[in-house]
């Protein structure tokens, strides 16, 4: 008698308690079985919402009030979603509005900052949304321990990483930080990206950008991403430069001996 594979006798199965990834899906005949095609089906939606969610910037900005933290609401130059999703050069550049609007703030509050923190929408405001809060917090140690001083938070409606550059300059920032909604995936729509760059100003490309990607709960912890952007910004102060000459060689504390050690991902260079 014929036998028709399932998940129980799958080999591959027990692989699946080790990531999120869509492998051992099992089959039935020549098809997947039903549970999976939903599954993907559902991750596919949360993924398109994701993208089309609009900024609650009301609500962010409220939260972080209660913490005690300013925020500015500025606009890219995308007019709405879908002209942000056909033309990114409008995401990379503020309204003529709200560049005026910030360079009024900036002569009300002469001589720069530190540190300008931008939050924008991305290509998920559910990331935003979820993990702006808590990760500033974290971020927030750091920078007080530093001693460095910090921009209101700057709300960006629209916006893609290159229109912190332009946020940074004009606030005379000595660094940029950027939190965005990264592209959602079938099983994270909610990853949030940190974008770091030392003196901002308009017509850097990615090149002068440090990255730190995928924070989120089921991610990279909002206390190791604070660690490791705080380690660039101490790096990029001492050596006045950020980007691709900039590596994250951040030491981290191990949970069994406590004691650091070296990245791996630069061992033996």
């Amino acid at each position: 008698m014929a036998h028709t594979p399932t998940d129980s006798h799958n080999p591959w199965l027990q692989l699946r308690t080790l990531t999120p990834a869509r492998i051992a899906l099992g089959r039935t005949g020549t098809s997947l079985p039903t549970h999976a095609q939903l599954d993907f089906q559902f991750a596919h939606a949360q993924a398109r919402d994701a993208v089309h969610l609009p900024f609650d910037h009301a609500a962010l900005s409220a939260q972080l009030h209660e913490r005690g933290r300013d925020s500015l609401l500025l606009h890219s130059a995308a007019a709405d979603r879908h002209s942000y999703l056909q033309r990114p050069d409008l995401g990379r550049q503020l309204h003529a509005d709200s560049a005026q609007h910030l360079r009024e703030y900036a002569q009300a509050h002469p001589g720069g900052v530190d540190v300008a923190v931008v939050v924008a929408d991305g290509l998920s405001a559910l990331a935003v949304h979820r993990h702006t809060v808590p990760f500033l917090a974290r971020m927030q140690e750091h920078i007080a321990a530093e001693g460095w001083s910090l921009s209101p938070v700057m709300l960006v409606e629209q916006g893609r990483v290159a229109v912190a550059d332009e946020i940074g300059e004009l606030l005379g920032a000595k660094m940029v930080v950027m939190l965005i909604g990264e592209r959602p995936g079938l099983s994270s729509p909610d990853s949030l990206g940190l974008y770091f760059t030392y003196a901002p100003k308009v017509g850097l490309t990615d090149a002068f950008r440090n990255c730190i990607s995928n924070v989120r709960l089921e991610g990279l912890s909002y206390g190791m991403a604070a660690h490791r952007l705080a380690y660039l910004m101490r790096e990029a102060c001492r050596r006045q430069l950020s980007g691709v000459n900039l590596k994250d060689e951040a030491q981290v504390q191990t949970l069994d001996a406590g004691a650091p050690h070296e990245n791996f991902l630069l061992k033996g260079e």
